[in-house]
């Protein structure tokens, strides 16, 4: 899904309270095509769309996503040298931190986009930025973030 289509995510959360629906990717701010150059402008018609998502208590988000150059346009994985953690934390932070200001660690998950997120960053890269991001957080907020979130989505406990 991309962020030009959450206004019928929306709706559809709306109309089926009852069903329990996760966003992947952070809702997909496109960064690439005709919003190349329009950053700022997709952030803040994302951010709208994603605090009224976390209205919903139906809809979980997972945090991840952010490494496809070819959907969020982060360029980093065109450099000489891969990004450092904490290169990809100071450009993803905005993105998770709304998130999870949106629908609270309780329905946020971070998630690894392996294999395809290499074509920016390590995996260790990727788990370190994360954790860079969570820091401020307690550790309940955390675990729930990286492990109880996803075990309660997916009926895994």
């Amino acid at each position: 899904m991309f962020h030009s289509q959450l206004g019928d995510l929306i709706d559809l959360a709306r109309t089926f309270p009852e069903t329990k629906i996760v966003l992947n990717h952070i809702g997909g701010a496109l960064g690439v095509g005709p919003y190349a150059d329009k950053r700022q402008d997709v952030f803040e018609e994302w951010r709208t769309q994603i605090s009224k998502l976390g209205q919903f208590p139906n809809v979980h988000i997972k945090l991840g996503g952010l490494g496809m150059p070819s959907l969020m346009g982060f360029e980093m994985g065109m450099q000489p040298q891969a990004p450092s953690s904490e290169q990809l934390a100071q450009a993803w932070r905005p993105y998770i931190e709304t998130c999870i200001e949106a629908f609270g660690p309780d329905r946020s998950m971070f998630e690894s986009n392996f294999p395809v997120d290499k074509g920016m960053c390590s995996y260790a890269n990727l788990w370190n930025a994360f954790k860079r991001i969570a820091a401020p957080y307690s550790a309940d907020e955390k675990n729930a973030m990286f492990h109880n979130t996803a075990l309660r989505f997916y009926r895994l406990w």
